[in-house]
């Protein structure tokens, strides 16, 4: 299966094989040719499982800054293309400088958990005014309580333990939002999903994870040097700090009306031997063209009072924690989901 989708090629096709004719990318399995596009109209190729590309291809990407995303046959992210790195050394020093100053690494973190409680809070509001559910409106007033608590934390875990605590209430009520018979949720598992749901949850997340690292790299910052998660080798610290003003609000909801709207199916799901549970070819599909058109929707910033497309947030706050490190602000202020 092969599919564009806002300037991003997505190739699930195994066996494909992409390479690069003069200015054309070009796409072929046993010697047919599927798809060709200019390459100038991509800004990024996705490849799912057994799909092959040229060196030349890849060092043409690479100079030209398109992104090359690479994720295993059930979506679950593998590696990303990386090409000569750009944006302002000053910056990047600014910001591992300011990764191990406490007070900037606190202001940040209790940012990037305000940011993902207030998207908690919405979509449970949003459920409450949408199906009455009482239980809904109380877990958003205990959430919003702990954003009284998170501004007396004055070190990193507990910080992380009222996130901790935010995301149980959170998932507790979750199941609530799932308004068809078919799919149950009991909790959010990670590894493996062992349900529909989790799964579902999971490689939305992997693509927010991806769009938001693509976002810090584009303004000069290192994605993989965050101020909430831990740093760890290959772990894109940074993006998953930045994702969390999205997680809710942007990812979860989008989850919720594919599950209620009966646009993903019992049958768009493999059982794997263990009792993991992972979207199949065309559930992915199906995620994939809804995520990219939902990114397409657009919103007014809070703080600029102009319409914006969501795909572009994540670039926007990236631009906002990038004038923040570099001292151009006073502060950084997450994203507020109305």
């Amino acid at each position: 299966m092969i599919q564009t989708i806002l300037n991003t090629l997505f190739v699930q096709t195994q066996g494909a094989y992409l390479h690069l004719d003069h200015d054309t990318v070009k796409v072929e399995a046993e010697k047919e040719l599927l798809l060709q596009v200019p390459l100038h109209h991509l800004k990024g190729i996705a490849l799912f499982g057994n799909v092959l590309i040229s060196p030349f291809l890849l060092h043409r990407c690479a100079r030209d800054g398109q992104d090359v995303v690479w994720f295993n046959i059930h979506g679950r992210f593998q590696g990303r293309l990386a090409g000569p790195i750009s944006g302002n050394v000053m910056l990047r020093t600014a910001q591992y400088d300011k990764s191990g100053k406490t007070q900037a690494t606190l202001l940040l973190a209790k940012r990037f958990v305000e940011g993902k409680i207030r998207g908690a809070c919405s979509v449970l509001n949003r459920g409450y005014r949408d199906y009455g559910d009482e239980y809904l409106k109380g877990t958003s007033h205990d959430m919003t309580l702990s954003l009284r608590a998170l501004a007396s934390k004055e070190t990193i875990d507990a910080i992380r333990g009222v996130e901790g605590m935010a995301a149980n209430r959170y998932f507790g009520a979750f199941a609530k939002l799932i308004r068809v018979p078919q799919f149950t949720f009991v909790g959010r598992i990670k590894r493996p999903p062992r349900d529909p749901v989790n799964a579902v949850l999971s490689f939305t997340y992997t693509l927010l994870a991806n769009d938001c690292a693509s976002a810090l790299e584009a303004v000069g910052l290192d994605p993989q040097v965050g101020f909430l998660h831990a740093l760890r080798p290959g772990k894109p610290s940074l993006a998953l700090d930045l994702m969390e003003e999205f997680r809710a609000a942007f990812a979860d909801r989008l989850v919720l009306t594919l599950l209620n709207r009966q646009q993903l199916q019992a049958d768009d799901f493999d059982h794997r031997p263990g009792g993991s549970v992972l979207l199949n070819e065309h559930g992915r599909k199906s995620l994939l063209v809804a995520y990219q058109k939902r990114k397409q929707e657009e919103v007014t910033h809070p703080l600029f009072k102009q319409r914006v497309a969501i795909g572009q947030l994540p670039y926007i706050q990236a631009r906002l924690l990038a004038r923040y490190v570099r001292g151009d602000l006073d502060d950084y202020h997450s994203y507020r989901w109305r």
